[in-house]
């Protein structure tokens, strides 16, 4: 899959991360390297434990690095769970947390099926 193959796949906005990083290439390098970040690992740690200013940290940070490689359909949901642990609102978060694991999982794919 090519990285604009890619983009298409995870709902992200391909023309804008070409625009801001000017070439394909810096996109791929920091693309590769969206797996090895743990905010997500951390946020499902924290969440289970109930370290409620720990998962809202996770989530943020996850949220703005969505935002910043262009990953527009995972940005949109974390954005959403970060507004609800901002605002201490901690019940009823399963299908909001349901719906980025899913978003993450097809980035997590998309990426590992890059060419």
């Amino acid at each position: 899959m090519t990285l604009q193959e890619c983009y298409v796949k995870i709902g992200g906005d391909y023309n804008d991360i070409l625009h801001r990083f000017m070439n394909e290439n810096m996109v791929r390098k920091f693309v590769l390297k969206f797996p090895q970040d743990n905010n997500m690992a951390l946020f499902e740690e924290s969440w289970a434990k109930k370290d409620y200013e720990t998962a809202f940290r996770a989530m943020h940070t996850l949220k703005g690095v969505a935002v910043n490689l262009g990953f527009t359909a995972l940005y949109n949901v974390s954005s959403a769970l970060t507004e609800k642990l901002r605002s201490q609102e901690y019940d009823n978060l399963d299908g909001l947390i349901a719906d980025v694991k899913k978003q993450y999982d097809i980035v997590i794919k998309a990426i590992a099926a890059l060419d």
